[in-house]
């Protein structure tokens, strides 16, 4: 038996001893159990020390999204665990054992956690109680159904003993394939809102580690000058002014040439010195263009889109049907590029291990980062081992691709000599202006009403960089189409006769990357607002009509209707309400959103937010509302004053007063009421983020009249107070 030896050192490591039971999966993917002593290629997803404290190990990295307090929860509802002792532990990188089942990859992203975890988590809590039971009942020479299960303790009669006086037995024992897991009746953690949440003492009294807290004998800092202009590439630099910085040690040309790395002796020294260097770039392969010119290039490619995404009704279809049509909606919608803006910036530690390096980062995908960095210093990625931490943040920063900041930490390493430990830190400034970016994007929308006001045609058209193609996630793409570009509207859950659905990529070295919600952060704004344009032209109720065109016959139809009516109920919606409405479909969930809004002249203030969300079984309801809450915030940042400029290919953009957060003074009131459900788990992480947009800007076209089309709502002259 062959097991890394990062892996068992990560097991024995994060174990009281080697006398500790483990539950997971084998390599066949049948539920096993073993002990560390035993070195099985176990793929653990819990570990039981002797002196019975309960480690779940954590395949999907933290964020602030709750995946420490969700995958806790599913582990101890089934094994009966006392919650205030369950410890968790975050899983090796391993792209096989701790794989996302929906990517097949090891990574975190698409609101997948819980939804691609609930069965197997659970599954491995109910095979360790069902292994400890086993275990007592042959320690104690009793019928295992005589045995209870409460708070970490087993009992029978008069005999009574906590799990881990039990691991000795419970590893030599052979785990049932399938266990038996609990019926939502039966349900004591999964569903409550008493659960404090894993990581909130750590994160409260300081604890908790993140990257940017690693601190290691010898380490030096690295801040990297890159090119203002996206593309760019290093001619050649002068570090003579940096030689005078304190603290200064050396600067040298990253080996991909696209910026030059400054060393210090802490991270002061390190940003000084980096600020000081004197760059010659290449600027003939980078972008250019003003964010007016790439706006206009945008709608030009609206005219003739390069697809259909839409195989069945081709866009050259529709001309008749519009042709004939009693009267039309047209509009057009422009958005702009979008930070991510986490709390942490970019940052991580490459340090030299005896076999390769280590690489200490809130890693959100390890599938991509060791590959990456082991390309980055000519080793195999198996020499690659990654200390996973808690990210500050990332909304899809952390997760591209390229594993820039990581790769670039890697690269820095290198040319430092791979000697001592390496600090790669951003600054906000350095994330502002050369980060990843949700993709600017254009929509064109023309829309067909017969004489009775029934739609009977559709013509939607969009321009939009793709995502994934040239990268490794190229695999999405289906027929040409990126579906990233076009989710939430080709896969839109209203009956529309004749829709058609055009896309045109557009071309740019601007790098970009899923933003919290990726495509639905612009189609579910574009959708909602035509709905609400149809309601108003037609002279309906915006929530009647949207329930109409619902077919109830559908799961995700009727899951909708059930949100729809929720949040009519909470809100007290009224026919003729000047309040905005909206519904949106995404990662597999539906809510619904009503904005209460007080316009003053060009000044808007949201009061209140009703949400509902049907988002199946409601695992832990605080973490939910708590997503549907911190949604609502960040897409209110991004409508009412966040875009990213450029101007002959710079960013205007450097920091947060000129990229502006929502301020606690302008977070409404928010009420969010969870669909009662049972069906399986989907996410939460990002859908709250698209429809509360359109609600709010139906909701200042219920009290104004004016519709808005472009984003930010500044370009329409309002304000957010």
């Amino acid at each position: 038996m062959n097991i890394n030896v990062s892996r068992r050192g990560f097991l024995m490591g994060s174990a009281a001893g080697t006398a500790a039971l483990l539950v997971g999966v084998n390599a066949n993917g049948v539920l096993a159990a073993g002990s560390v002593a035993a070195a099985t290629d176990l793929n653990p997803f819990v570990k039981i020390d002797a002196d019975g404290t309960v480690t779940v190990i954590i395949k999907h990295f933290e964020m602030g999204q709750g995946t420490t307090t969700g995958l806790t929860t599913l582990v101890a509802e089934e094994l009966d665990a006392d919650w205030s002792t369950v410890q968790t532990a975050f899983a090796p990188a391993d792209n096989e054992r701790y794989s996302n089942l929906f990517f097949h990859a090891q990574g975190t992203g698409g609101s997948t956690s819980i939804a691609n975890s609930f069965m197997q988590y659970r599954e491995a809590g109910a095979a360790a109680r069902d292994l400890l039971v086993r275990a007592a009942a042959q320690s104690w020479d009793v019928d295992a159904s005589s045995i209870a299960v409460d708070n970490g303790i087993l009992t029978s009669g008069g005999n009574s003993g906590h799990f881990g006086e039990f691991i000795a037995i419970a590893a030599t024992l052979e785990a049932v394939e399938k266990p038996t897991v609990k019926t939502p009746d039966q349900f004591n953690l999964i569903g409550s809102d008493k659960l404090h949440r894993k990581d909130n003492s750590g994160k409260t009294n300081g604890t908790a580690m993140f990257a940017m807290d690693v601190n290691l004998p010898g380490m030096i800092y690295a801040a990297i000058m890159r090119s203002p202009k996206f593309g760019g590439t290093v001619v050649s630099f002068d570090d003579s002014a940096a030689k005078d910085v304190g603290g200064f040690i050396a600067a040298q040309v990253l080996p991909n040439k696209a910026g030059v790395v400054a060393f210090g002796k802490n991270t002061w020294a390190a940003f000084q010195s980096r600020d000081a260097l004197s760059v010659q770039w290449d600027f003939s392969q980078a972008e250019t263009r003003s964010t007016d010119t790439m706006i206009a290039d945008h709608k030009a490619l609206l005219d003739a889109p390069q697809f259909d995404a839409n195989h069945e009704v081709p866009l050259a279809s529709l001309e008749p049907v519009l042709a004939r049509a009693a009267k039309t909606i047209d509009a057009e919608f422009t958005f702009p590029f979008l930070a991510h803006a986490p709390l942490e910036s970019e940052n991580c530690v490459i340090e030299p291990t005896k076999n390769g390096v280590r690489v200490h980062d809130g890693c959100q995908f390890p599938t991509f980062t060791r590959p990456m960095v082991a390309a980055a210093l000519e080793l195999d990625p198996s020499q690659v081992e990654i200390r996973t931490l808690y990210a500050g943040g990332s909304f899809g920063r952390r997760a591209n691709a390229t594993s820039d900041y990581n790769t670039e930490a890697a690269m820095a390493f290198a040319v430092s000599g791979r000697k001592v430990p390496v600090k790669l830190i951003w600054s906000r400034e350095d994330d502002i202006r050369g980060g990843y970016y949700r993709p600017m994007s254009a929509h064109r929308a023309k829309i067909g009403l017969d004489a009775d006001g029934k739609i009977t045609g559709w013509d939607h058209r969009i321009a939009i960089k793709s995502i994934v193609k040239g990268t490794p996630f190229a695999g999405m793409v289906q027929g040409d189409i990126d579906p990233t570009s076009v989710e939430g509207v080709s896969e839109s859950l209203y009956n529309v006769p004749n829709f058609g659905v055009g896309l045109s990529d557009f071309q740019t070295p601007v790098p970009i990357n899923w933003w919290r919600s990726v495509g639905h952060t612009h189609t579910g704004f574009v959708m909602e607002t035509l709905m609400d344009m149809l309601a108003t032209e037609t002279d309906q109720d915006p929530i009647e009509m949207r329930l109409a065109m619902l077919d109830p016959a559908g799961a995700n139809q009727a899951r909708m209707i059930e949100a729809i009516k929720q949040v009519r109920e909470i809100s007290g919606w009224k026919k003729g309400d000047k309040r905005g409405f909206a519904s949106h479909f995404s990662f597999n969930t539906c809510v619904a959103v009503v904005a209460d809004v007080t316009v003053e002249d060009t000044s808007v203030h949201v009061n209140k937010l009703f949400m509902a969300v049907e988002c199946g079984v409601a695992v832990n309801p605080d973490v939910i509302r708590a997503q549907m809450e911190g949604g609502a915030g960040y897409a209110l940042s991004a409508i009412f004053r966040n875009e990213i400029t450029l101007t002959d290919g710079e960013v205007d953009q450097s920091n947060f007063p000129d990229y502006e957060l929502l301020r606690n003074h302008e977070m409404p009131a928010i009420e969010v009421a969870i669909v009662q459900s049972n069906n399986a788990p989907t996410g939460v992480g990002e859908p709250g983020v698209p429809p509360t947009a359109p609600a709010v800007a139906n909701a200042i076209f219920a009290k104004t009249g004016k519709r808005i089309t472009d984003l930010p709502m500044t370009k329409a002259g309002f304000d957010f107070v």
